[in-house]
C-alpha cells in the first residue's frame, strides 16, 4: 500500500469525531432556577396597587426583579409598596393615570430615571362599566377603551422606544380577560369591557409580530373571575357559590393563581413564547356553551 495513502489514513483517524471536545464552544444549559431568576431586572406594573397587578408584582419581585408600581391613587400605592418591601422586595411607586398620554410619558421617564432600563412591562390597569348595550353611555365606552386599549398601546410604545428596542430585549405582558373571548351571560352586561379585552388579545398578537425582530416578547394573560375591587359588585350580586359552579375546578381565582404564568412570560423560561394568551379561569373557557 502506498505510503502516501497510509499517511492520509492516519490523519483521518486522528480527527475522529468522538475524540473532538466541543465543550468550550457550547453554551451551558441553564437550570430551571436560573431560567426563572429575574435578579437585576426591572418591572413596571400599571394598576399595581391592588388585586391582580399587586399579585403579579409579588411574583416578579419574589423572583428577584425590582418593581415600579403605578396607579392613580398615591395612598393605595404607598400601602402596596410597603407590603412588597416588607416581603423583602425592592419596590417603588409613581402615581399616574394610564389613560392619559402626558401621565404615560411622565411615568416612563420617571421610571427610567429612578430605576434604569425597563426589562418587563405589565399592562394591567383597567376599567369596566356595567350597562345594557342599548343604554351604554358613550362617555363610559370611551373611558373603558382609553384605559384598556389606548393606554396599553401608548405605554408599550413609550417604554419600547425609550428602553427596549435599542437594547434588543424586553418582555411585555398584557392582562386581558376571558371576557375578551366572547360575550357574557345575560346578567352581566359589560359590552365595552368585553370588546376592549378582545382588542387587547389581537393587540398582543400584532405587536408580537412587529417587535419580535427587536427581541421583545409580547404575551397576554386572560384571568377568569378573581375577587377584587372591580368584581366586588358582581360577587355580591351573584354570589361566590354560583360563580364558582361554572368552573370545572369549582373555585374562583386566588392571590397566587397568576404568579406562575406571569413569571413564565417575564423570565427567560418563556423566551421562545410570544403572541400568545393563556386563560387562568379554573376551566370556564373550556366549557362549551358558557
Amino acid at each position: 500500500m502506498p505510503s502516501s495513502f497510509l499517511g492520509r489514513m492516519k490523519t483521518v483517524q486522528a480527527v475522529r469525531p468522538q475524540e473532538i471536545d466541543f465543550q468550550e464552544n457550547e453554551p451551558m444549559t441553564r437550570t430551571v432556577q436560573q431560567l426563572f431568576n429575574l435578579k437585576g431586572q426591572t418591572a413596571l406594573i400599571t394598576g399595581g396597587s391592588r388585586g391582580l397587578g399587586l399579585q403579579i408584582a409579588h411574583a416578579l419581585g419574589e423572583a428577584g426583579a425590582r418593581i415600579m408600581l403605578s396607579a392613580r391613587k398615591a395612598d393605595e400605592l404607598e400601602q402596596a409598596t410597603a407590603t412588597l418591601q416588607d416581603a423583602g422586595i425592592d419596590a417603588r411607586w409613581i402615581a399616574a393615570d394610564a389613560a392619559q398620554e402626558a401621565d404615560i410619558d411622565r411615568l416612563t421617564d420617571e421610571t427610567l430615571a429612578r430605576m434604569g432600563e425597563v426589562d418587563i412591562l405589565v399592562n394591567n390597569a383597567g376599567a369596566t362599566w356595567g350597562a345594557p348595550a342599548e343604554d351604554h353611555p358613550l362617555a363610559a365606552w370611551d373611558k373603558v377603551m382609553n384605559l384598556n386599549v389606548r393606554g396599553y398601546f401608548l405605554l408599550s410604545q413609550h417604554v419600547a422606544k425609550k428602553s427596549m428596542i435599542a437594547r434588543r430585549r424586553g418582555r411585555i405582558i398584557n392582562v386581558a380577560s376571558i371576557a375578551g373571548l366572547g360575550g357574557n351571560p345575560p346578567e352581566r352586561a359589560t359590552i365595552a369591557y368585553n370588546t376592549s379585552k378582545a382588542a387587547v388579545l389581537n393587540f398582543t398578537r400584532a405587536l408580537a409580530c412587529e417587535w419580535g425582530r427587536h427581541g421583545i416578547t409580547v404575551n397576554a394573560i386572560c384571568p377568569g373571575f378573581f375577587p377584587s375591587k372591580m368584581t366586588r359588585g358582581t360577587l355580591e350580586r351573584l354570589g361566590e357559590e354560583r360563580l364558582s359552579a361554572r368552573a370545572p375546578l369549582h373555585r374562583l381565582g386566588d392571590d397566587e393563581d397568576l404568579k406562575g404564568i406571569a413569571l413564565l412570560y417575564a423570565s427567560d423560561a418563556g423566551k421562545h413564547i410570544t403572541g400568545q394568551w393563556l386563560a387562568v379561569d379554573g376551566g370556564v373557557s373550556a366549557v362549551a356553551g358558557t
